[in-house]
């Protein structure tokens, strides 16, 4: 590791520096338990990919003892915040606050252009749902209207792929009314995230969402103010402007008088729930963080848990289920959407190997490190091929882009859907 002891490409500022102060820092035993669960130390066999690795480096600079490199910075980014590791620990070591924090001291992945770009978009159109949906309709006009297939040529190899991976995009965007009313008697009445990428190019998906959530007797509220989660600031070094989206959901959601906080979106989902440990400093917020936190719930964790109303339309297919690692990992939710899939008649569930690990999607880690995205992705599509499903099920919108993509690069024309989907079939 004498590579990173060397002169800082950047000065950290003070405020930055104190990102490093946290508890979870000093947990680790280095039992080394963790190391074939990480996606990346299984792939280079390197300790400094490693979870207790990076660990020890984070140690080591906040202790002074190593400089803030370009180079520690491609240790912290190439982790891909999976959490796999979590699940291993005997120790209960909380890897992702602790590569959030170092993130947070390092700032947003890249440099030059690339980094001013990715700083843009997570600061400048991700905060505001009006330049998302501008955002995003200029990308489907030029993907309808064939410029950007045509513009293809011009493009560098990274940007043709992140291309290849976008679904066509939909003319209308989820945008229904603010309350719909439950079917039948109410169980609940249910606030519902409708999130960045799930509003736009998943806009069925949560239309079927919110079908499924009315016909299990619940009146569901989709409020206007509502923004991003936050989730792909707080994991690349934006974390300020994570809290103030943190504040910002707090406030729209609770003022909704709902039981429940809803997502569909397991890398949102796991981001609201760690609300109060992102805003355990602010006083004004740190309480209100954790009444916010008690309500939130995965949608297929809520359904299993006021029990599903059983759908009567018969699907028969043999599907295999991908656990999203914010899902799996971060919530520990695992039973309860295997449970959904076989309340539906005529599906078959065939477990694919190593289900729980991650697909190389990770919010933006396919863009930003795609050599290794593509390495884990290959891994994965041979997991599911050798299922011999004719579906695979991903409730989460990365993980449905990812092996969308990696199966059409295989030949493979095996849809991919997210669990709501095939409910939402079901009762129709």
């Amino acid at each position: 590791m004498s590579e990173l002891v060397s002169s800082p490409t950047a000065v950290p500022s003070t405020s930055k520096w104190a990102y490093l102060d946290i508890p979870e820092l000093y947990q680790c035993v280095h039992c080394g338990l963790c190391l074939n669960h990480c996606p990346t130390y299984r792939a280079l066999h390197v300790e400094t990919e490693s979870p207790r690795g990076r660990i020890h480096l984070v140690k080591a600079l906040a202790a002074g003892r190593i400089d803030l490199t370009s180079r520690f910075a491609e240790h912290i980014y190439l982790c891909l915040m999976c959490r796999a590791c979590e699940t291993a620990c005997p120790a209960g070591v909380q890897f992702g606050r602790i590569a959030e924090a170092a993130r947070a001291a390092i700032g947003p992945p890249g440099s030059g252009v690339s980094r001013s770009l990715t700083r843009i978009f997570l600061n400048g159109v991700l905060p505001s749902p009006r330049r998302l949906r501008l955002f995003t309709r200029a990308l489907g006009f030029l993907q309808r209207s064939g410029l950007m297939a045509l513009g293809r040529i011009f493009l560098p190899q990274r940007l043709r792929e992140a291309q290849e991976m976008l679904p066509p995009i939909p003319r209308q965007f989820f945008d229904p009314p603010e309350v719909l009313p439950a079917m039948g008697e109410r169980r609940a009445r249910v606030a519902f995230l409708s999130g960045c990428v799930m509003s736009t190019l998943f806009a069925d998906v949560n239309a079927a969402t919110v079908r499924v959530l009315q016909r299990n007797g619940c009146e569901v509220v989709i409020p206007r103010n509502q923004g991003c989660c936050g989730a792909l600031h707080a994991h690349n070094g934006e974390v300020e402007m994570a809290k103030a989206m943190a504040r910002r959901n707090i406030d729209v959601f609770l003022a909704t008088g709902a039981d429940y906080v809803l997502t569909n979106a397991a890398g949102c989902g796991a981001a609201m729930k760690e609300y109060s440990h992102l805003l355990a400093s602010d006083p004004a917020y740190a309480r209100r963080a954790m009444a916010f936190v008690r309500k939130v719930k995965d949608v297929t964790e809520f359904l299993e848990e006021i029990g599903l109303n059983t759908p009567s339309r018969r699907i028969p297919m043999r599907v295999t289920y991908q656990d999203p690692c914010h899902l799996a990992h971060g919530q520990k939710v695992r039973a309860q959407p295997r449970a959904l899939l076989q309340a539906i008649p005529g599906i078959e569930l065939v477990e694919m190997e190593a289900s729980d690990r991650c697909c190389g999607s990770a919010g933006i880690y396919n863009l930003t490190q795609p050599e290794m995205s593509r390495k884990l992705l290959e891994e994965k599509v041979a997991n599911i091929q050798k299922t011999g499903a004719q579906a695979v099920v991903a409730p989460n919108p990365g993980c449905m882009l990812q092996i969308r993509y990696g199966l059409k690069r295989a030949g493979s024309m095996t849809p991919v859907y997210h669990l709501l989907d095939l409910l939402d079939q079901a009762y129709q």
